[in-house]
């Protein structure tokens, strides 16, 4: 059987080797392309984005000041990507067979590997929603923050507890999990009202724990009753860090006026919508993506998700956060520049993270895509390099080449560059 696991990616093609990840010195990212067409070298330290300036102008004097220079020619450079909605406790679990193994072990690797599949997409932050309570009990969430101790300065990754039943004699177990989850260090509340017989006391006894640990809130739902996502929306739009919805895509078969005011309801309460693109999650039994154009109009922040990655509900899921932009502008008629905003700036947002510009004094959480505008990045992202807190964490290398008297006659190009190999 072939290995899945990540595998270290080969060299892109440069003038010099990109550093290697632990190398704490400067970079300067040189020759990178912004979404606004200018060519541009960034110099970052500290993990901050330090100076940005004209290609050339912040060249070393030969102090050495400026650290180790990467080479981005021929890539744009966009704020990095992050992932609001992963499933670690099950990801990569597709082809064991079987029902899903919770043992913390198994638990841990396949959260790492998960974690690295998604950080050389680009993910450098990931929100995890984890299983407590029932079968998983806390070893699945304990599993998952070993995990996120291993990744350190690599990816971040906050976990989200998901309890099934939170009401009545059957739920009073898991409330006393969720609530030792809290203690353990999951940072959001989640979970999935739909599953019990009690929707609305379920989000009640959800916002009760979040409010007491002053967390944000992150709730599974289909959205296919109006009234009902109405008034979670409502119960939950005084609660502040946040909160958030997904996938919702029973809002796409709302009828339109419906959808309009459902829209304008969650806008009001500043409730967060994460859809999947790129297919559906355990916890969603109508796969779908609402409506996000209608969504954006009435002012509710949209950001995007990947869901399942290689687990029995999305035994292909990818879990790339560029391959849900791409569903966003193809499918569902987002501009690139929206599209790509579901990804990284509302993903952020949606995660209490603070904003990424490609500007001095803005975080070094960057994404370099091969191409020379952001809908062919969309289109052909397949090489890389991931920049977390300022240093080189991922690459990914891939050459295009065309053989044949027709390629070599017609000077066709590799990796989709302007410029001749």
């Amino acid at each position: 059987m072939p290995d899945s696991r990540p595998q270290p990616p080969p060299r892109p093609p440069s003038s010099a080797p990109f550093p290697d990840s632990a190398d704490p010195a400067p970079l300067l990212l040189c020759g990178a392309r912004l979404t606004d067409g200018r060519t541009v070298d960034v110099r970052l330290g500290g993990g901050r984005i330090e100076a940005v300036g004209t290609a050339g102008s912040l060249a070393s004097d030969g102090t050495g000041a400026d650290g180790t220079r990467v080479d981005l020619t021929g890539y744009l450079l966009l704020p990095a990507p992050a992932e609001p909605h992963a499933h670690a406790d099950t990801a990569l679990s597709a082809d064991a067979g079987g029902p899903v193994s919770y043992d913390p072990q198994d638990v841990q690797r396949r959260t790492a590997e998960a974690a690295l599949l998604q950080l050389g997409h680009g993910a450098t932050v990931l929100r995890a929603h984890v299983r407590v309570g029932g079968v998983a009990g806390l070893g699945a969430l304990n599993a998952v923050l070993r995990a996120r101790r291993s990744l350190r300065g690599l990816a971040e990754l906050t976990t989200v507890a998901m309890p099934r039943v939170l009401t009545g004699v059957a739920g009073a177990d898991d409330l006393a999990v969720l609530r030792d989850a809290m203690k353990m260090g999951a940072s959001v509340v989640g979970g999935c009202p739909d599953l019990d017989p009690d929707p609305t006391g379920y989000v009640e006894a959800v916002l009760e724990v979040a409010s007491e640990h002053g967390c944000p809130v992150d709730l599974h739902t289909d959205a296919t009753d109006p009234a009902r996502l109405a008034r979670f929306a409502a119960m939950a739009g005084g609660l502040r860090p946040g909160v958030a919805l997904g996938p919702c895509g029973g809002l796409a078969r709302f009828p339109a006026e419906v959808a309009a005011r459902t829209a304008d309801r969650l806008a009001a309460n500043g409730v967060t919508v994460v859809c999947l693109p790129q297919g559906g999650c355990g916890d969603a039994d109508h796969r779908g993506t609402p409506p996000v154009r209608l969504l954006r109009s009435a002012g509710v922040r949209v950001a995007a998700g990947s869901g399942a990655l290689r687990d029995v509900s999305n035994p292909a899921g990818r879990g790339d956060p560029l391959e849900a932009a791409y569903l966003l502008a193809s499918l569902h008629g987002l501009p690139a520049e929206d599209a790509y905003d579901a990804v990284s700036a509302s993903a952020r947002a949606a995660l209490g993270l603070p904003e990424v510009r490609v500007e001095a004094g803005f975080p070094a959480e960057l994404l370099a895509v091969r191409g020379d505008r952001l809908s062919a990045a969309l289109s052909l992202a397949y090489s890389r390099v991931v920049v977390h807190r300022g240093r080189v964490v991922a690459r990914t290398s891939a050459v295009r080449e065309y053989c044949g008297p027709a390629a070599e006659e017609l000077g066709l190009p590799r990796q989709g560059r302007s410029e001749a190999p």
